[in-house]
């Protein structure tokens, strides 16, 4: 039996809008298999990933990356396998001819917990410097809890409806990540 899958190609597949009429991504991908391409609102490629729940991973995309999740493709397999996955994946890069940022120089900022250090103000730093451990975690939280603010309220602002809940042990550490 060989493991080879017939070739899949991105722009064969549907675009499907990243949040519904009522402001949700759809609950049907939840625990869907299976690769997928995120498009900016001009429908341009940002990001090609894969998930053992796309459902999960495309929220977490959005809430990383609010201004370039508009629009989505994906393709459905029955179990997880890597080898596929990476085989699709490498070919819808190669389909599209230019490597997005989110797979290239940005790619941490697709899949790693948002940095909220990266906001802090000069004076935040100053406070930083001067702080014992425990003011240095409160210093954290407080700019992971500002910038956690900024982001909901950009996804207010898409009508975003999707409940949003931050790892509150990450914050400690200057870091958002959902829950």
């Amino acid at each position: 039996m060989s493991n080879i899958s017939p070739r899949i190609y991105l722009q064969d597949l549907d675009f499907f809008s990243y949040i519904d009429e009522n402001g949700l991504i759809n609950h049907d991908l939840d625990g869907i298999i299976g690769i997928y391409a995120i498009f900016n609102e001009s429908k341009i490629l940002q990001y090609v990933g894969y998930s053992r729940n796309i459902f999960t991973s495309l929220k977490q995309h959005l809430v990383r990356q609010p201004d370039r999740c508009y629009w989505f493709k994906f393709y459905q397999i029955d179990r997880a396998n890597r080898t596929i996955l990476e085989q699709i994946k490498n070919d819808w890069l190669e389909e599209n001819q230019a490597l997005p940022e989110g797979n290239g120089k940005a790619e941490n900022l697709w899949t790693q917990a948002i940095d909220a250090k990266l906001t802090m103000t000069e004076e935040d730093k100053r406070e930083y410097g001067e702080c014992d451990e425990m003011g240095k975690i409160k210093l954290l939280k407080r700019v992971a809890r500002k910038l956690e603010e900024e982001i909901k309220t950009k996804l207010e602002n898409r009508q975003v409806k999707i409940e949003i809940r931050f790892n509150p042990k990450l914050k400690e550490e200057g870091l958002l990540d959902l829950k």
